[in-house]
This record gives C-alpha cells, structure tokens and sequence, in this order.
C-alpha cells in the first residue's frame, strides 16, 4: 500500500471493492475486516448477510494505517 502523510477518501463508508481500486490490497483489508473488530473499522453491510459488500469506516481505517506506520 502506497501511503504519504495522509491518504485522502472520497467518502466517510466505502466498500472493499472501493478500496482496492484506490490501492489497498485485498489481504489487508480482509485480515482488518476479521481481526480488528474491536476499532468497528469495517462490517458488513446489508444487515450482516453472507454476500453483502464489506464496508469501512474511511477514518478509523486511516487511523490504524497511520498507527501501523509509526508504531503509534
């Protein structure tokens, strides 16, 4: 994943698909997805059925990216 400073999100909820065109690789966001659900980072949507996109909250994913980077 290619980051700067800060990376920009063109809406506060994206989808992973969204994600993935934006650079994020899919083993990523799908180990966040399975592993940080304390941060409520992503869900997913479609009242949590089995075929429904998954969804990121865009400020908590930028946050914990940030933290991963630094070490914060």
């Amino acid at each position: 994943m290619k980051g700067g400073i800060g990376m920009k999100y063109p809406k506060p909820v994206m989808k992973l698909s969204e994600l993935k065109e934006m650079g994020w690789p899919e083993t990523d966001l799908l180990l966040i997805f399975k592993t940080r659900t304390d941060l409520k980072i992503a869900w997913r949507g479609g009242n949590g059925k089995p075929n429904s996109p998954i969804l990121f909250d865009t400020e908590a994913l930028e946050k914990l990216r940030r933290a991963q980077c630094t070490g914060e």
